[in-house]
C-alpha cells in the first residue's frame, strides 16, 4: 500500500499543480479580458466634472483610464511592468476612410497594434479597412468613433511552464463613444498631463 501511494504521489502531485496553473491562467485570460472592456469603456464615456461645451476629451482622462487598468490588475497581474495596453480612436476621415485617428500606450511589453500606429488610414495603410480580428472588422460611423482596446500580457506561471506553458494573452474591446464629443483634436489644458505615447514603454504617468 505504502509503496503504491509512494509511486503515485508524484503523478497525484503533478495533477494538482497542473489544476491550479490552469485555472489561474483562466483567471488571468478573463482578468485581461475585462481590462480591455473598462479600459475602452472608461475612455468611450470620459466625461468632465465640470461641462465644457463641446465635449472634449483629454490627455488626463485618458490616463485615467489606463491607471484604472493597472489597479484592476493588481500585484498579481502587474499588466504595465508584464504587457502593454494600447487605446486607438477609430473613426472616419474626411475623405471617409477608416482612420487610427490617435493612439496611446502604456506598458513595458514591446508590442505595437494589430492593426497600425496612429495615422492608418483605410486606401493608403495595405489592408486597413477596420479594427479587430477576423474579416467581420468594426468601422466607425460618419461624425462618431470606436475606442478600441488592444491588451497583450506574458502571462507569469504559478509553479513553472512546466506546468501550463508560457503564454502570451492578447484581448481586444471595442466600444462606440457615447457622448457629443469633440473628435477633432485631444486637449492636454493645464496642468497638463505626461501623454502615453505609443514610441515609450514605461508604466509611470
Amino acid at each position: 500500500m505504502l509503496i503504491e501511494f509512494a509511486y503515485s504521489l508524484p503523478i497525484l502531485m503533478g495533477l494538482a499543480f497542473g489544476s491550479i496553473e490552469v485555472t489561474n491562467l483562466a483567471i488571468a485570460n478573463m482578468r485581461v479580458s475585462q481590462i480591455a472592456m473598462t479600459a475602452a469603456d472608461n475612455v468611450s464615456r470620459a466625461l468632465q466634472s465640470v461641462r465644457l461645451d463641446p465635449v472634449v476629451l483629454r490627455e488626463v482622462d485618458i490616463n485615467d483610464a489606463l491607471i484604472g487598468a493597472k489597479v484592476q490588475g493588481g500585484d498579481r497581474l502587474s499588466i504595465l511592468d508584464n504587457g502593454r495596453i494600447i487605446l486607438s480612436s477609430l473613426q472616419r476621415d474626411a475623405n471617409n476612410r477608416q482612420t487610427i485617428f490617435w493612439q496611446r500606450c502604456k506598458g513595458m511589453l514591446n508590442v505595437s497594434s494589430a492593426y497600425g500606429q496612429q495615422g492608418a488610414t483605410q486606401g493608403v495603410t495595405a489592408g486597413f479597412t477596420g479594427m479587430g480580428a477576423g474579416t467581420n472588422k468594426v468601422q466607425a460611423a460618419a461624425n462618431s468613433a470606436i475606442i478600441f482596446a488592444e491588451v497583450t500580457y506574458d502571462y507569469e506561471p504559478l509553479v513553472g511552464s512546466w506546468a501550463a506553458g508560457n503564454f502570451r494573452i492578447r484581448r481586444e474591446a471595442a466600444y462606440y463613444v457615447r457622448d457629443e464629443r469633440r473628435l477633432d483634436a485631444i486637449e492636454n489644458p493645464n496642468p497638463q498631463a505626461v501623454v502615453a505615447n505609443c514610441n515609450i514603454r514605461n508604466t509611470t504617468f
